[in-house]
């Protein structure tokens, strides 16, 4: 690990006055460090070598930094096939530890057929990752498990469709058609501490922050892309009943045109910078991909929100959501549909939201009395199109500060 912060990975004065980490009493990161390290990676060089997808390397080294607590690895069979079905982790790990604990989306580790005809119940295998300038050694697992999923079944339970239209479908199916499961031993996180070293936070080191500033009680603000008016407005409407607001933004991969974690840094900075009070938002990122499920991944959003520290995920339209998949608000009533504390951190849930011109402000549609003529509505989509179609875009949409960075970043295209 190149970061040596001893709140990187745990730290025994974290966990009073927040909401505690998900289905334990602490963290659990599996990342390993110093000599402990050092032996396991000249062990690893011996192992058989799987490569690890892209989305499957983010939830290696969110394993790593204890973002999945309680996870002791990949998912088993029995696991999977309780999450897949009941969003309840059957087995509960190798060890039983967490049987019956709430999952809403299976963390799997997929490998062809040919490569499982190689491996046997008890192998220990370093998984890399692949990169332009050589494959990366990320970790070890340990193979308690190896199964073939029904795929189509994953897809209509996790993403409510099998369509292969669906950018989430796509990438379940594209992977190996062969699971294994078992404990990791996590080596690295990748790039992120080196390219994001003022966001990119650990669960430990949001929590010491948050300890640090006296909140007892925090927001956390989901988001893949920059943050115009509407999202301005929701993270503001938290202010008003917690102590803080994590604007927690995804680092990992997209899919096509969405905007890139290091403009979406810049413009989220300048926009706390300029409209927000002091002290009272903090920017962070996480190294996942997106898996664009709709409902269930608000719920896993607000699962390893709880690792961090946060009290509550604001959840406003649309929420994780591609295309014309999910109904505006299916994010929101999920978790209406949960057994009483599954989750600790619960939903801030917020209507639609838009500038109105007769308000002159910001509003919602449980606020605003007036005709919809008069609602500016705003999405994220349709600021990227009007971007990258070099058309003008109001300050009600955008703040000016922002849109600057943004049609910077669109220029140089």
């Amino acid at each position: 690990m190149s970061q040596t912060n001893a709140n990187i990975f745990s730290n025994d004065d974290i966990y009073t006055e927040l909401v505690p980490p998900h289905g334990s009493p602490v963290l659990k990161p599996l990342a390993l460090t110093g000599n402990e390290l050092a032996n396991a990676i000249s062990t690893a060089k011996t192992l058989p070598k799987i490569t690890l997808s892209s989305r499957e390397r983010g939830d290696l080294i969110m394993l790593g930094i204890g973002g999945f607590t309680p996870l002791d690895g990949f998912m088993g069979e029995t696991d999977y096939q309780g999450v897949v079905d009941n969003m309840t982790l059957t087995q509960g790990g190798v060890d039983g530890d967490y049987q019956g604990v709430f999952f809403p989306i299976p963390i799997t580790l997929s490998v062809d057929k040919a490569t499982a005809d190689t491996i046997k119940l008890g192998d220990t295998l370093a998984l890399y990752s692949h990169a332009d300038d050589g494959d990366e050694l990320m970790g070890t697992i340990t193979v308690s498990s190896i199964f073939t999923p029904n795929k189509a079944h994953e897809c209509r339970q996790v993403f409510g469709t099998d369509d292969t239209a669906h950018v989430g479908v796509k990438q379940v199916l594209d992977n190996g058609e062969v699971y294994i499961g078992g404990k990791v031993q996590v080596f690295s996180q990748g790039e992120f501490v080196k390219d994001y070293p003022e966001i990119y936070k650990t669960p430990a080191q949001t929590r010491a922050l948050f300890k640090q500033k006296g909140w007892k009680t925090i927001s956390a603000f989901q988001t893949r892309n920059p943050m115009h008016r509407s999202h301005e407005y929701l993270a503001k409407i938290a202010l008003e009943i917690t102590d803080g607001v994590m604007i927690h933004s995804l680092l990992g991969k997209l899919k096509a045109g969405d905007i890139p974690a290091s403009v979406r840094q810049k413009a989220i900075a300048t926009l706390i910078d300029n409209y927000f009070k002091k002290d009272t938002v903090i920017q962070a990122g996480y190294p996942l991909d997106m898996r664009y499920a709709g409902p269930k991944e608000a719920l896993l959003h607000a699962l390893f929100r709880q690792n961090y520290g946060c009290s509550y995920l604001i959840v406003g339209r649309d929420h994780a959501g591609v295309g014309d998949y999910y109904g505006a608000f299916d994010a929101q009533k999920i978790f209406d549909t949960l057994p009483k504390d599954a989750l600790l951190t619960k939903p801030l849930k917020i209507d639609w939201t838009f500038y109105c011109t007769a308000c002159n402000g910001m509003a919602s549609t449980k606020t605003c009395p007036h005709d919809e003529s008069n609602h500016v509505k705003i999405s994220g989509t349709k600021l990227r199109t009007a971007l990258s179609n070099g058309e003008d875009v109001p300050d009600t949409f955008s703040r000016p500060e922002v849109l600057a960075i943004l049609k910077e970043y669109y220029q140089g295209l």
